[in-house]
């Protein structure tokens, strides 16, 4: 039965890839383009101001299928440094600081890193 199922990763990779990419973009928007409305508008040249425009590009090029596996990479050492720059200091356990999310995107782009976008990418790469 899984050989049936398993035949379906790459689209189901372009499919999570699609989505995961969406969700991160709209982190940037949040804090850029106040939609949705967010609880931070940076000023302009601050780091969270920076990790918005990382956010809306990254997420807008993970999304699509644009170079993903070097995308994929900045994306994730940029999760963990922002795990340990505003998470990791509020406490031990991720679901109390507010770091899992960071966390989660971390190591979902790591697997990107390593598996490629899946059948449907913009470059046209599937490896």
């Amino acid at each position: 039965m899984l050989d049936r199922v398993s035949k379906y990763t790459p689209e189901i990779l372009s499919i999570a890839r699609i989505v995961i990419g969406l969700l991160f973009l709209e982190h940037g928007t949040s804090k850029l383009l106040d939609f949705p409305h967010g609880p931070v508008q940076p000023t302009m040249g601050s780091l969270i101001w920076f990790q918005g425009i990382i956010e809306i590009v990254g997420g807008a090029l993970f999304a699509v299928g644009f170079l993903t596996r070097p995308v994929a990479f900045i994306l994730a050492g940029d999760m963990a440094v922002a795990y340990f720059m505003a998470h990791a200091s509020k406490g031990f356990f991720p679901m109390l600081n507010g770091g899992d999310a960071a966390i989660l995107y971390c190591f979902v782009f790591l697997i990107y890193f390593v598996a490629g976008p899946g059948r449907w990418a913009a470059d046209g790469s599937t490896k």
